[in-house]
């Protein structure tokens, strides 16, 4: 069985392709997708680039094309939650599509035909992924070292979160903007941990072809002012091996 490990970024992939046994690359649709064997599963991995039409469709080629009956994304996003602070982890228990309004005909963020705003993950593949999430966060010298003053280098401990995840074809980088989602959903019930631009819409091509799908996202941001804050090192120096080490580890309890 085929699982697929999906990113927006590169490194949001971490050195995954450079740890497969027996790769071969394919380029389609203007996408490279990586086969081979990580921890004796068969495995294929992508970069969908980033937005929602952009992640659908790299869904929908892994799952027609390559054959992938679980799927799982790694990358980042911006916290919303009380308590998600940069350099934590988030691994989605649902997904909704912060943009989605359909209004007055279906209800806001409703996503017409599906009855539901909020799509949910695979319990049982996302139970695994927090597990490898908190394995990783747990081990010395994990977690994220933030800009401080000069000598100091006070190492944050890093948390593993479960819960929804929002998407949209926006960088949600004002506290403002930020504020204001999370006030919106919170509102109408919808605990919002984290806010990306990918995810919602993987777990809708899931849905429709029936497929296993989980999600883990490290926060680079807090969604706000600050948003776009060496936003490049993080994904380089922190992103990067917490997708090596978790997805990893997840492949290892499968």
């Amino acid at each position: 069985m085929t699982i697929a490990i999906l990113s927006a970024l590169p490194e949001e992939q971490g050195s995954l392709v450079q740890a497969l046994h027996a790769p071969e690359c394919t380029t389609h649709a203007g996408r490279q997708f990586w086969r081979g064997r990580l921890h004796g599963h068969a495995v294929v991995l992508a970069l969908s680039g980033i937005g929602k039409v952009a992640a659908a469709t790299t869904a929908t080629l892994l799952a027609e094309r390559f054959g992938a009956r679980q799927l799982v994304f790694t990358g980042v996003a911006g916290g919303l939650g009380a308590g998600v602070q940069v350099g934590d982890v988030v691994v989605a228990r649902s997904y909704l599509q912060h943009d989605m309004d359909a209004s007055p005909i279906f209800p806001r963020w409703e996503l017409p035909g599906y009855g539901t705003a909020v799509m949910a993950c695979d319990a049982r593949l996302s139970a695994a992924l927090q597990d490898a999430a908190q394995a990783y966060l747990a081990q010395p010298g994990a977690g994220y070292v933030p800009a401080a003053a000069p000598g100091v280098a006070h190492r944050h401990a890093a948390r593993a979160h479960a819960g929804l995840v929002v998407s949209g074809d926006r960088f949600v980088s004002t506290s403002a903007e930020s504020d204001a989602l999370c006030s919106a959903l919170t509102g109408a019930g919808h605990a919002v941990l984290a806010v990306e631009m990918e995810g919602a819409a993987v777990a809708q091509v899931c849905r429709d072809y029936g497929l296993p799908f989980a999600a883990v996202r490290t926060i680079s941001d807090r969604a706000d002012d600050s948003a776009h804050v060496d936003f490049s090192h993080f994904v380089r120096e922190v992103a990067r091996p917490y997708a090596d080490h978790i997805v990893q580890g997840l492949l290892e309890r499968l």
